[in-house]
């Protein structure tokens, strides 16, 4: 395989095979994101894409599931998505599920038909960043899509059979809109009703353009555990598998929403009232 370091996936991708099928990602203007900085935008041509899979087709036995990188490959067009689902089916016999990251964009520039064939071939997991369902918070971070906008993609995602894991990012909405991200945050991962729901924490990155905005200030912890805490006690799913174990978080938490509620606002009391212990600051990392 030939990466172009460094190479992004969720967490729970670890053991997939990654394709990375695109270099960067197409918006690439989030104020708090620097993972793509410098680094244009770019699909890979087809050939290369399809070559990379025939060589990795000895390890067929071993793949269950498949990761296609970058930022938003979801982007690429039918012409790049269809023979890649095909090839990646005719190389692991034994595919359960293939994901990518996608955008709000990204979704609703797909037709519905689209979205279904890509499903028929094996694409069933968007990973979506909305970061925040507080369009005010949403402008200045220059997402590029709002609320609503996330809601109708992931109505749209659903309806073609596709699963969702959504991420919320703590702290983004500074101090000023602390509890008006979370709230609307809870209200937003409601509507969406994921399959997989996660919270990560915000780390401000030195140059990136939210550093650049005066009235931003990050939460202090204990005002992002109170964010984490407002969340947990708003967001109301059908049934989501629910994470706030990544690296950036303070205080790792695993668990399903809404069934154990309950155990978790209590973990996050504990941690508000110095009974359980946070993770150190030099264990966090992106």
């Amino acid at each position: 395989m030939r990466y172009l370091e460094p190479l992004y996936r969720p967490p729970s991708e670890a053991e997939s095979f990654i394709l990375q099928a695109t270099h960067g990602c197409s918006w690439n203007a989030c104020a708090f994101c620097a993972m793509y900085r410098g680094r244009p935008f770019q699909v890979r041509p087809l050939e290369e894409l399809l070559e990379e899979i025939a060589e990795s087709s000895t390890f067929a036995d071993e793949v269950r599931h498949v990761f296609v990188a970058d930022g938003d490959a979801l982007v690429m067009p039918m012409g790049h998505w269809e023979p890649i689902l095909e090839a990646l089916r005719e190389a692991f016999p034994r595919l359960r599920r293939v994901g990518t990251y996608a955008t709000a964009r990204n979704i609703l520039e797909k037709t519905p038909e689209e979205l279904r064939r890509l499903r028929e071939r094996g694409l069933s997991l968007l990973y979506i960043g909305p970061e925040s369902g507080d369009d005010e918070t949403l402008r200045r971070i220059g997402k590029g899509s709002s609320a609503g906008e996330h809601l109708e993609a992931a109505r749209k995602a659903r309806a073609a059979g596709m699963d969702q894991s959504l991420m919320f990012l703590l702290g983004i909405g500074g101090q000023e809109r602390s509890l008006e991200h979370a709230r609307a945050s809870a209200r937003l991962a409601t509507a969406m009703d994921p399959k997989y729901l996660s919270t990560l924490t915000l780390t401000v990155i030195p140059d990136t353009p939210i550093t650049r905005q005066s009235r931003f200030e990050l939460p202090s912890v204990p005002e992002l555990l109170w964010e984490l805490r407002c969340f947990v006690e708003e967001v109301a799913p059908t049934s989501a598998i629910f994470r706030s174990n990544h690296a950036s978080n303070y205080l790792p938490i695993a668990g399903r929403l809404p069934r154990d509620r309950g155990s978790i606002l209590a973990t996050i009391d504990g941690a508000l009232e110095g009974r359980v212990g946070l993770r150190p600051k030099w264990a966090r990392g992106l």
